[in-house]
């Protein structure tokens, strides 16, 4: 298994007291600076928005982000492996995103 890297400091300022990104399990740096750029700098930003919506933002911002992001903040932000989440939770996910994206969706 390949050693990882620490993930670099953000240099996105942050509320003092707010945890960092990087004390999630499973979000890499990589994730955490999509997650910063689309304005998402810190755990209770992730926490006030959830997984679906903090998605969308960074979706919005960066067209190349896949759905394993999406797998991955709720995998985080539930303490759920990310598989499971893909497996068992990805239907319900979707739907949401989908409502998220077309409000008038008669799937809602």
């Amino acid at each position: 298994m390949p050693l990882r890297r620490p993930p670099k400091p953000s240099t996105t300022p942050r509320p003092a007291g707010e945890p960092a990104l990087a004390v999630l399990p499973g979000l890499g740096p990589r994730s955490q600076a999509m997650l910063a750029a689309a304005g998402i700098p810190d755990l209770a930003t992730l926490r006030r928005l959830g997984a679906v919506v903090a998605y969308a933002r960074v979706k919005r911002n960066d067209p190349r982000a896949s759905l394993n992001l999406l797998w991955g903040i709720e995998a985080a932000l539930t303490g759920l492996p990310w598989q499971t989440v893909a497996r068992e939770h990805r239907t319900n996910l979707l739907l949401a995103l989908d409502a998220l994206e077309d409000p008038k969706s008669p799937r809602q």
